[in-house]
């Protein structure tokens, strides 16, 4: 059958370096750092004191206080991030087919911080099951989707990924395929995550995952770097607006870049850990190129999943190097969560935004907080360390990686008409 064309057609990001799509790519050329201490909830009997938060954000300023009463943070960003997108798009939603207008939306944890509160205020009681009335519609992750779609009344395809930290780019590819198959015409899609509450820190201590560098927050996300110690926790959300290239031509909206192709796979090896010899993380690369229909020679860049941790970095680079052979040596890699922290179920999708970005503007943003170099990976790839270059970005790819052994990974290509 013939495929539809799938564009992207409008963006918003709400993000611990930037409140809107501009401020975000701002600090992400210039290499900004959103790692400080936390300023949610005391931390000095955790082990990570410090986070990549969102931060001069009022909610009111965007959602009535009332409802956003009803709404956990997650939710609140999702909001506030599809407003910037669907603005930024131009769409005239009483000008479109709503009934093919629909929202697929990933997080992966959802209403961890709203969960924690009712449970605690609970745990302190009598025993009598006091609860919110929205404890339950706050916390579980559809909710997001649902939101959105009530907001903007788009009546089509309509549900929330959930993959760990994978979850929004397997939104992302999902809305591809939907529109693709000519089920709709236009998808909202991104993540959101806020777990920035004692659970969310606590959990990912007691787990070993985090960065304990309280001495230096904002150079402890170091991805490739020899001393890297862990991930630091991010929050925020990323919007995309997907669309059918002749709908969007129809009606006249700009063009940043078009999807052209979406990868799964899965480890199968490990809850936390990935296969040793990068297994799924190469199959879901070879699964975006033939899905892309392109060959590895004709990727310019590729934002790394690159999470600042011991184990995980060298094996992405490995499979990057296996899949890529020589031209590996020529692609520009970096790891944008060196400055935004890892937003979780979020990630991919403000990555997503930065791969686009980067085509849009033809600038690769940096790796930051690179001092010393690690043995175990190849110090001849290019890691734009330090420092955003310039050069053609024609092709780019985005990998997203999540516990459970979930990979994903998404290739934006250049518009041309």
């Amino acid at each position: 059958m013939n495929l539809k064309r799938v564009v992207v057609t409008g963006i918003g990001a709400l993000t611990p370096i930037g409140n809107t799509v501009d401020e975000y790519w701002n600090s992400l050329k210039n290499g900004v750092s959103g790692s400080a201490l936390i300023t949610k909830f005391d931390t000095t009997k955790f082990k990570t004191k410090f986070a990549c938060e969102v931060k001069n954000f009022n909610v009111e300023d965007f959602i009535d206080r009332k409802e956003a009463r009803r709404l956990d943070p997650f939710c609140q960003y999702a909001l506030v991030a599809t407003d910037e997108a669907v603005k930024d798009s131009g769409l005239e939603l009483e000008k479109i087919n709503l009934d093919k207008a629909g929202v697929i939306w990933g997080s992966g944890i959802g209403g961890i911080k709203n969960f924690q509160d009712e449970v605690s205020i609970f745990a302190k009681g009598d025993g009598t099951p006091r609860y919110n009335p929205f404890f339950i519609t706050k916390m579980i992750v559809d909710l997001s989707a649902g939101n959105i779609s009530m907001k903007y009344g788009f009546r089509g395809v309509n549900f929330s990924t959930v993959s760990a930290c994978a979850s929004s780019t397997n939104a992302i590819v999902d809305a591809f395929n939907y529109i693709r198959l000519g089920k709709a015409n236009v998808i909202i899609t991104g993540g959101s995550e806020m777990a920035t509450c004692e659970a969310g820190i606590g959990g990912f201590n007691a787990m070993k995952a985090l960065s304990e560098r309280n001495d230096s927050p904002e150079t402890a996300s170091r991805p490739y770097d020899k001393s890297r110690d862990g991930f630091v926790l991010g929050e925020g959300a990323g919007a995309i607006i997907l669309e059918e290239l002749e709908h969007a031509k129809a009606r006249g909206a700009k063009i940043y870049a078009e999807l052209i192709g979406g990868g799964l796979s899965a480890d199968a090896y490990h809850i936390s850990a990935p296969h040793p010899e990068g297994l799924g993380v190469i199959a879901v690369m070879k699964n975006v190129l033939e899905d892309a229909n392109i060959a590895p020679e004709e990727v310019d860049y590729i934002n790394t999943h690159g999470t600042s941790t011991p184990i995980g970095d060298p094996q992405e680079i490995k499979a990057i190097q296996h899949v890529f052979g020589q031209h590996a040596y020529k692609l520009n890699i970096s790891s944008t969560k060196s400055m935004t922290g890892h937003l979780l179920g979020a990630a991919g999708a403000i990555e997503a935004i930065a791969s686009i970005m980067a085509i849009k503007h033809q600038i690769v943003p940096p790796t930051i907080n690179h001092t010393t170099n690690d043995d175990e990976i190849d110090s001849n790839l290019n890691f734009t360390f330090n420092k955003a270059q310039e050069r053609k970005v024609e092709v780019a790819l985005s990998n997203t990686f999540g516990f459970g052994g979930h990979n994903c990974s998404v290739i934006f290509r250049k518009y041309h008409g």
